[in-house]
């Protein structure tokens, strides 16, 4: 029996514009199985995620794919990106909105902490499209200005919901 690959992970490109530094162009890839990231990372117990050192990338990989879900579930293609430059700034998830961007950065944490949004303020310096932006993590909503939100990850994809959106 095989395996279909095409059909267990997913694999999305960065985002870039002319914006005069150097960025970094190799894609990220995310498994659409997370039992099956979680096996072959030796994790066979709820446990052992939290002590592991990949934790952040588990996470992400959970949001990830619960944004893809919701936009695939809207009829959309999925069109998502994230933002690295050679500095090493990164934004984890990037994607228009029409003529604008919103800009999410994901984290594990449980706790809010301004350092969280380093990504996300240094993003909107170098991209004036920005419109929005989010941290999604595993904490409570706040409201943290007109233009960014922190939200639980369990609301990621409200994130894609234009209705939702305009009630935040």
């Amino acid at each position: 029996m095989g395996m279909n690959f095409w059909t267990t992970y997913f694999f999305r490109g960065p985002y870039f514009e002319n914006f005069g530094k150097r960025v970094i162009k190799a894609p990220k890839y995310y498994f659409t199985e997370l039992g099956l990231l979680c096996f072959l990372l030796g994790i066979r117990n709820p446990e052992q995620v939290a002590r592991d050192p990949l934790v952040g990338n588990i996470f992400e990989n959970l949001v990830i794919i619960e944004c893809l879900k919701a936009r695939y579930n809207q009829g959309l293609l999925p069109d998502m990106y994230f933002f690295r430059d050679s500095n090493g700034h990164e934004v984890d998830l990037v994607f228009q909105d029409g003529r604008h961007l919103v800009a999410v950065e994901i984290k594990a944490g449980s706790t809010f902490s301004d350092t969280q949004l380093k990504g996300l303020v240094r993003f909107k310096k170098t991209s004036a499209s920005v419109k929005k932006s989010y941290l999604v993590y595993n904490g409570r909503t706040i409201r943290l200005s007109n233009d960014t939100d922190a939200i639980h990850f369990s609301l990621a994809a409200d994130i894609f919901d234009p209705q939702k959106q305009a009630m935040a």
